[in-house]
């Protein structure tokens, strides 16, 4: 099989690059470089430089590398700017979605992953968060992750392209150090950020209902969800049909006080971080029941927050000189 991946030169599609290249797979890149970067793929995985929402790249890139099964993980992803240009994300993780899968089906590809997100679940006042918790998404950026999974199991049933939609909790965490987050967008490199620049660490609210009144939420080493990605394009590789969802996260919480802790031990700066006001949306909780991956694709998280905070320390430090 040769397995194509959308935003393969991104922070996460790099890492499913190596994962399924270093497992024995055929696997090609595809990116249009807005956020990933040539460098990160191993030497012997082909790089197209493209949008995944052109049908006439596709359909060349298909025949080209006879490609059989699709990992999708382009998408735009950050929330804040998906309030603020909702017609964007509508238009790029779904309408380009739509055209992937149009042209997917088109080349008679029958196995697709989809990358989604916890997202899609929004607030749920619940102690672990499973599959089957009713998904009420609160910004736009959930909604899209949630209409892309709507849309991928209709494309699915209708053209009979077996699905799996991997719902992501926080990642965070580098395999390598040339492989780690740029972006400064998440919790680890945020803090970071503010720690090279010399200012303390800063924690939206105090005041929830949790043991020290910070937020939680379940990490994922960004490694652990490579290898999930994995599983389940071999899932699909045996002939696996129909679709199939699952979180991938730990199924254990760490409050953002608890992480700053951590991060202050890796770092050696563990200066009191400064409590601000809450921000608008954030859950006080939001923890993945992980069982189902466990049962339905074999796969359990390997790695804890200090490998996820030391190797995304090595990776900042890589990437910004410090």
């Amino acid at each position: 099989m040769t397995w194509l991946i959308t935003g393969g030169a991104g922070y996460i599609g790099a890492h499913v690059a190596r994962a399924m290249a270093g497992a024995g797979d055929t696997v090609v890149a595809l990116d249009d470089l807005s956020a990933g970067y040539p460098g990160r793929l191993p030497a012997h995985v082909p790089l197209v430089e493209g949008s995944a929402h052109e049908p006439a790249l596709l359909k060349r890139v298909f025949a080209e590398y006879d490609v059989t099964g699709v990992v999708h993980l382009a998408a735009r992803k950050q929330v804040a700017e998906s309030v603020a240009r909702p017609t964007r994300y509508y238009e790029e993780n779904v309408g380009g979605l739509a055209r992937l899968l149009e042209a997917t089906a088109e080349a008679g590809i029958s196995r697709f992953v989809f990358s989604s997100s916890a997202a899609v679940y929004g607030d749920p006042d619940v102690e672990l968060i499973t599959e089957d918790t009713p998904c009420a998404p609160v910004n736009p950026y959930g909604e899209t992750k949630l209409t892309g999974e709507w849309l991928v199991r209709a494309a699915g049933r209708a053209h009979g392209i077996a699905t799996v939609c991997l719902r992501y909790f926080n990642v965070a965490g580098s395999a390598a150090p040339e492989l780690a987050d740029t972006g400064v967008f998440n919790i680890v490199p945020m803090v970071f950020d503010r720690l090279t620049r010399d200012e303390a660490p800063r924690i939206f609210g105090a005041d929830y209902p949790t043991p020290d009144g910070t937020c939680v939420r379940d990490y994922i080493h960004v490694a652990d969800l490579a290898e999930a990605h994995l599983t389940a394009a071999h899932r699909l590789e045996a002939g696996a049909s129909g679709d199939l969802t699952v979180n991938i996260g730990r199924g254990e919480g760490v409050s953002v006080r608890e992480l700053i802790t951590v991060i202050g031990e890796v770092t050696g700066d563990d200066r009191a971080p400064v409590v601000e006001g809450r921000r608008p949306g954030d859950a006080p909780r939001a923890v993945a029941s992980a069982a189902r991956a466990a049962r339905e694709l074999g796969w359990t998280a390997r790695l804890g927050v200090r490998e996820m905070v030391e190797s995304a320390w090595r990776g900042w430090q890589h990437h910004h000189g410090a």
